[in-house]
């Protein structure tokens, strides 16, 4: 890699170390490229993003960011998973880490909380932020709901009654 390339990549991780949401550091010592690839497309497939990049690199782009703190995780073949949602790299990275045991939470960070591995499959269990809105929106609906059923009840209980009195007049 020359200086430009270099610089670029510190740049970039930079950005990513500074801008997003949650950011994951693990090992993945042992996964085949074909592990990788997969591990990757989940991620994508979820709104996240996998990287390798090398640590010193990675340690160069960390300074004078929120996400300072996980310098020292950064030793060994590491890569970094991160979205802007919160949730969404932490509960991939844990789901994929379950299935193969090549690859090793060490930590992350989310915004300046510096995140042990235990912190991160905490994150991971958390519902994403589609599922709060769509609990939020069904709590709202809830109480409308059951005052459009309560206003419309005695109406209902007339209809019966009144079905019911036809009922036997006919019969008779």
């Amino acid at each position: 890699m020359d200086r430009a390339a270099k610089s670029e990549l510190v740049a970039s991780l930079h950005d990513v170390f500074d801008n997003t949401g949650v950011v994951v550091v693990a090992h993945y010592t042992g996964l085949t490229v074909a592990q990788m690839t997969d591990y990757r497309q989940r991620m994508k497939q979820a709104g996240g993003h996998v990287k390798v990049a090398k640590n010193r690199l990675a340690k160069l782009a960390l300074q004078d960011t929120p996400s300072a703190g996980i310098t020292d995780l950064f030793k060994g073949p590491t890569c970094i998973a991160y979205s802007q949602d919160p949730i969404t790299a932490a509960k991939v990275a844990v789901a994929y880490a379950k299935e193969n045991d090549k690859l090793v939470i060490l930590g992350g960070t989310m915004g300046e909380s510096v995140l042990d591995a235990k912190a991160v499959k905490a994150l991971a269990e958390l519902p994403s932020l589609d599922e709060l809105r769509a609990k939020l929106i069904g709590l709202l609906n809830a109480p409308a709901t059951k005052i459009a059923r309560t206003i419309m009840e005695p109406g209902a209980k007339l209809a019966r009654v009144i079905q019911a009195k036809a009922s036997q007049g006919e019969a008779a």
